[in-house]
């Protein structure tokens, strides 16, 4: 354990589950006050309980990410509980993968409102109270990249993310917040041992992804030190995007 997030204030919404989980689990061992925000009220509060054991303070607050007023509402009562916000993660997000033809407008728009939407109101509402040194991170995906049939949604809202992030960068320069995205490959949150050999191999670090690998990124990225890193995305995917393949 470190120093440098002792007593700092890390919101992550989505952060009951998953990816989350993970991310909430990690600054907690740095002693942060980690905020969990999500629509998942049972696992959030349970997980509260058991971050507060590793060290600092943690709080859940309710919130579904696709609505405006719920996202103000917690940057307000973060602000109230703990007096400042140092780190966000925008991390919620959902995924459908459904054939073109069978994707309705209204299941587009709900993974783009929870995914892309939800970005730009919790990353604009949290940097207005930011003090300079703040740290915004996305969690963006390598399939805003890259793509499989029947992702149109998923591609669209990771997609968004990226390049949301670099402009947001821009715009807050003057407030000396640094603004990056993380894009997960196979992250295996669950059953990790029951993942067959060549899924594993398929990898050029002959392994699948675990949740702390993007953790330790997280960490990394927020670092009071590391200013200079803004506006970029990171690729946390095994080598799986840099890996040429030809069918033999």
């Amino acid at each position: 354990m470190t120093e440098k997030f002792e007593g700092k204030t890390v919101v992550i919404t989505g952060g009951s589950n998953g990816i989350g989980k993970g991310l909430a689990e990690a600054y907690a061992k740095e002693n942060a006050n980690v905020c969990i925000a999500d629509i998942d009220e049972t696992k959030g509060k349970e997980l509260v309980s058991s971050l507060k054991e590793l060290g600092g303070q943690a709080a859940f607050y309710k919130t579904d990410v696709r609505k405006e007023e719920d996202l103000v509402s917690l940057v307000d009562r973060v602000i109230n509980d703990f007096g400042q916000i140092d780190v966000l993660i925008n991390n919620a997000g959902v995924s459908r993968f459904k054939p073109l033809f069978e994707l309705t407008t209204e299941e587009w728009e709900d993974v783009v409102f929870t995914n892309l939407r939800s970005v730009f109101i919790g990353s604009r509402e949290a940097a207005k109270r930011m003090n300079e040194g703040g740290r915004i991170i996305n969690i963006a995906s390598t399939r805003a990249t890259m793509s499989e049939p029947n992702s149109e949604a998923y591609a669209s809202s990771k997609g968004g993310i990226v390049a949301l992030t670099h402009a947001l960068a821009a715009s807050l320069q003057e407030k000396g917040i640094t603004v990056n995205s993380i894009s997960p490959g196979w992250i295996q949150t669950e059953d990790y041992d029951g993942l067959r050999e060549k899924d594993h191999l398929q990898h050029w670090s002959n392994r699948v992804g675990r949740p702390e690998d993007i953790a330790k990124a997280c960490l990394y990225l927020a670092d009071p030190g590391n200013d200079f890193i803004n506006g970029q995305d990171l690729v946390i995917d095994g080598g799986m995007t840099r890996k040429m393949i030809y069918e033999e």
